[in-house]
């Protein structure tokens, strides 16, 4: 069984930078989708971004492309998302979450994923 735990969050002026980080357990993340999803107060979990098993495959929101980068370390078992030019609209909490099936695709819906972690605060001010 997988376990998620993020860090990284915090609290950070618009325009500045952020990464959040995701260690997993078990050597079998390296076979696993992973993406990052964030919810802010009042709203639904949204998709943020994903990257495929050997990170050869990487997807976007719209409102995050060109901004954020997730990235994974399979050798530190960790998944990343460096956040720059940061946005109030960006407040949310933002979590990590594993598909585990055998090297299924990365998704971009909440249910494609069935382990997550516990979530980390990020916050913008204006």
């Amino acid at each position: 069984q997988v376990q998620l735990v993020e860090s990284g969050g915090g609290l950070v002026q618009a325009g500045g930078s952020l990464r959040v980080s995701c260690a997993a357990s078990g050597r079998t993340f390296n076979n696993y989708a992973m993406g990052w999803f964030r919810q802010a107060p009042g709203k639904e979990r949204e998709f943020v971004a994903a990257i495929g098993w050997n990170g050869g495959t990487t997807y976007y929101a719209d409102s995050v492309k060109g901004r954020f980068t997730i990235s994974r370390d399979n050798a530190k078992i960790t998944v990343y998302l460096q956040m720059n030019s940061l946005k109030p609209e960006d407040t949310a909490v933002y979590y990590c979450a594993s598909n585990t099936v055998y090297r299924a695709r990365p998704g971009v819906s909440p249910n494609e994923y069935n382990t997550w972690g516990q979530g980390t605060q990020v916050t913008v001010s204006s």
